[in-house]
């Protein structure tokens, strides 16, 4: 769905009266009846609808300003990321030709101070040490003595010790408490992918299974049908992200109902029914389409613009195997051009005159 605030023109602090003062506006200048020769009309005006549908409900517009919200933070973390990880591949080249780094993680470093070593065993290498350097002392004394000149020509190179990587604060604390504790860290699991999959409402009804791909190339059906709608978080098990020696991560995918004929609320699904003036007032017969084709409706005498008719077991389908409604939303139209009669009516009522 495209932006809401964008479709009918306002700002994201627009009040209640200047969004519905937009949405009266753009249904007019978009509507199938003034645009024949757009094949896009109904689409748009159908979107101008939904657009409309959201904003005007404060629970659903909080809503939406929340997820949008959190999405901009997800692209920036992820932008965050991929920077973090082209400086990365820049600088190891770099990295390589410095000093020798030790793979010392927490862990090692808890067992070097504490003189443990990772299996929780005690270090037997300080006697061993003692014996050989009290053997390489007794074998230097018998030796002869070098030539000083030789040495002093010739400076051993000593190889530089490895540096040690400094492990993170928090990896650090964690160890010193699984050492208290007599415990040893488990095996952690991968991240999880984290995606978004769009379908229509056909699809959904139609259990058509869409698809992800992992970054390694593999792809993955997401299974959509009874109790799917929009928004709803499917967990696939062990497919997410894979790195040695960690258990395998999840897949996350969030379901995204793409804009069509009909708007997505829970499991109930909206649609327009435009009428003209008379048939609100005297009420008529009709017919819509619904999701598995064309439904009769019956609209009321004295019917207002955003008045409903909900007809049951229309929606989508339930986890139970219940369906929700579909819900026809009146949208009271003008005629393509002006009717004299209806405006010396319109006249009369206002002004007080009786014909």
């Amino acid at each position: 769905m495209r932006d809401p605030y964008s479709v009918l023109g306002v700002k994201r602090n627009a009040g209640q009266d200047e969004i519905k003062a937009a949405w009266r506006s753009v249904a007019k200048a978009v509507h199938p009846d003034q645009n024949h020769d757009d094949p896009n009309a109904t689409v748009r005006f159908t979107e101008a609808g939904r657009a409309y549908d959201l904003l005007r409900d404060p629970d659903k517009r909080s809503r939406y300003d929340r997820q949008q919200r959190e999405a901009e933070l997800r692209r920036m973390e992820q932008m965050r990321q991929q920077q973090a990880e082209r400086k990365a591949r820049t600088e190891s080249p770099r990295q390589s030709e410095g000093p020798r780094v030790s793979g010392e993680g927490a862990e090692d470093m808890i067992a070097r101070i504490f003189g443990v070593d990772s299996r929780g065993q005690q270090a037997e290498a300080k006697p061993q040490a003692r014996t050989q350097a009290q053997a390489q002392t007794q074998a230097s004394a018998a030796a002869p003595a070098p030539d000083t000149r030789k040495v002093a020509a010739e400076p051993a190179a000593e190889e530089a010790p490895p540096t040690r990587a400094a492990a993170p604060a928090t990896a650090i604390i964690s160890a010193i408490i699984r050492r208290i504790r007599g415990t040893r860290a488990t095996v952690e699991k991968a991240p999880d992918l984290v995606a978004d999959v769009t379908v229509s409402v056909e699809d959904i009804l139609n259990r058509v299974r869409p698809t992800i791909e992992t970054p390694e190339g593999q792809t993955i059906r997401v299974p959509v049908g009874a109790g799917t709608t929009d928004g709803q978080v499917i967990r696939l098990k062990e497919a997410g992200h894979r790195i040695e020696n960690l258990r395998r991560g999840d897949a996350v995918v969030t379901v995204r109902v793409a804009p069509g004929r009909f708007r997505v609320d829970g499991f109930d699904l909206k649609v327009d029914l435009p009428i003209t003036i008379e048939n609100a007032v005297l009420g008529c017969e009709t017919t819509i389409e619904g999701p598995s084709g064309p439904l009769s409706v019956t609209v009321p005498a004295w019917s207002g613009s955003d008045q409903t008719i909900r007809i049951p077991d229309e929606g989508l389908i339930k986890d139970n195997g219940e369906r929700g409604d579909l819900i026809a939303e009146i949208r009271l139209l003008l005629w393509e051009k002006p009717d004299a009669k209806m405006i010396d009516l319109m006249r009369s009522l206002r002004e007080g005159l009786y014909l």
